[in-house]
């Protein structure tokens, strides 16, 4: 297919071969490049761009085309990854590890060598499904701070003045923080936080309180700051002191997302949060102090507080390990321990995410798991509040209904936010990460897994409550939709490699 400026007679024909050259060329020369380094279904999708339009589809993968940090970052990265494997060289898996299936320990061990987290002992979790609760139990810690709040949200947002009592209750306790003379490091996503209502009068208010921020990820170009636009850092986390940490799949925004489509319609966000405390805090620390490290070049040493090794030796607690991702890593460290632990359950496996849009050694792991007699368990959006990621996700439901999965959808208009996994009695993993290709390549993400049937079944009264409301999909049920509607949703699969 030519452009169709070369289908028209309306160039000399001097013109009209060049441009067949050039459309020719773009497609034979983008043939033996594309596939270099990337997945096969990433490929064919750009090059089914390609060959439908060959110049916008050059100009796309120029600027889409690479989910790789630039050089800087990632050598960063890498110095903050050998300082940690350096300094947690000597710490062993906990004793507890030990007593708990092989995989367990096996995914532990897969973890450390991706990202040189390690396992920790002695920790607590507890679980907030409040939206406005688990904003007030925030404000109440950075209240108590005596040395730094760090924070680093996707999305950081002020309340608009006819919702009040959401983000607005955690800013005023940073304002409080600093004014008594804590340290308060402030990160939020560049685009997250801009394509929301009020971004500008946020900055404002930073900059009048005399708050430290920095925008993460930024699209600056101008100011020498350009990455590929649509990698993002999507975590959430906060830490007080080094002693308490938040982490889970809450913006800090209020529950409509300050958008009118959603408060006329009385679409809110469902999302968990985890209030932490112990040793893994640390790691949530190391985190934040590796994304500030990336954004200003400051590295924080000796600034931030470490667990001395009594801590790290006490046993009473939960056993937990942070896993961070994203493009500043050369591998995709979620997507690897995620399928390890879907290929390990043996008795039932309970995902809970937004936006399920699995690459296929994921939908392998996946059925594979439902095939050899795994009680698998997947809830979802039944409307999700993106058209392409909805249509993208429905496509694989025939697969995943044929191979013995249930799926039970959220009613809309809610959104179904929390990212959490379940496998047997033995791991509960949470955090945000969705379970789609932009969680486990574009997005900089943070997850924690958990040890132990107590984590397990703490988590089990929050899956129970999406259980009660939401409506089990049946494959009769779905076999009998529209054509139209297989169609779209097939159009969509297409380009779910690159969303």
């Amino acid at each position: 297919m030519l452009w169709p400026t070369a289908e028209f007679g309306i160039f000399p024909d001097w013109l009209t071969v060049i441009f067949w050259i050039i459309d020719v060329g773009i497609r034979i020369l983008l043939l033996g490049i594309v596939p270099g380094g990337r997945r096969p279904a990433v490929a064919m999708a750009w090059l089914l761009i390609i060959f439908f339009l060959p110049l916008p589809g050059l100009i796309l993968f120029l600027l889409l085309g690479s989910f790789r940090l630039g050089g800087q970052r990632r050598s960063r990265q890498k110095a903050v990854n050998d300082a940690l494997g350096q300094a947690t060289a000597h710490l062993q898996l906990p004793n507890d590890a030990g007593m708990a299936p092989r995989y367990v320990v096996s995914a532990a061990r897969l973890t450390r060598n991706l990202t040189s987290f390690p396992m920790l002992d002695g920790n607590a979790f507890e679980y907030l499904t409040d939206y406005r609760a688990s904003m007030q139990r925030m404000a109440a810690d950075i209240d108590r701070a005596q040395d730094y709040v760090h924070l680093i949200f996707y999305i950081l947002a002020d309340d608009p003045k006819d919702r009040q009592g959401y983000s607005s209750v955690v800013l005023e306790a940073l304002e409080r923080a600093h004014a008594r003379g804590v340290t308060v490091r402030i990160l939020f996503d560049h685009i997250g936080s801009m394509r929301v209502k009020g971004y500008r009068q946020l900055r404002r208010r930073l900059d009048a309180a005399g708050l430290e921020y920095n925008l993460a990820m930024p699209v600056l170009p101008w100011r020498g700051k350009y990455q590929r636009p649509d990698l993002r850092n999507h975590r959430k986390i906060l830490i007080v002191d080094g002693l308490v940490g938040y982490t889970g799949s809450q913006n800090l925004v209020e529950p409509g997302y300050k958008r009118a489509s959603s408060h006329a319609i009385g679409r809110e966000w469902v999302d968990l949060m985890s209030r932490i405390t112990g040793p893994v805090v640390a790691s949530l620390d190391v985190v934040f102090v590796t994304d500030w490290f990336a954004e200003t070049g400051d590295e924080l040493e000796g600034r931030f507080r470490e667990p001395d090794l009594a801590e790290l030796e006490v046993d009473d607690g939960s056993i937990a390990q942070v896993i961070p991702s994203g493009p500043g890593f050369s591998n995709e460290n979620n997507l690897r321990v995620f399928n390890h632990l879907f290929y390990s359950a043996r008795e039932r496996l309970v995902v809970v995410s937004p936006y399920l849009v699995p690459d296929d050694s994921m939908l392998y792991a996946l059925t594979t798991a439902a095939q050899r007699g795994v009680d698998v368990e997947l809830f979802v959006c039944r409307k999700a509040d993106q058209f392409m990621v909805h249509h993208a996700q429905q496509s694989y439901y025939d697969a995943l209904l044929k191979a013995g999965i249930r799926i039970f959808r959220y009613p809309d208009p809610n959104v179904l936010h929390a990212k959490l996994f379940t496998v047997d009695n033995d791991v509960a993993v949470f955090g945000s990460s969705n379970m789609d290709m932009r969680s486990f390549s574009l997005n900089m993400e943070v997850s924690v897994l958990t040890v132990g049937s107590e984590m397990v079944e703490a988590l089990q009264p929050v899956i129970e409550d999406y259980r009660a409301v939401s409506e089990e999909l049946t494959l009769a049920e779905w076999q009998g939709r529209p054509r139209a509607q297989r169609w779209v949703d097939n159009v969509f699969r297409l380009t779910s490699a690159l969303q």
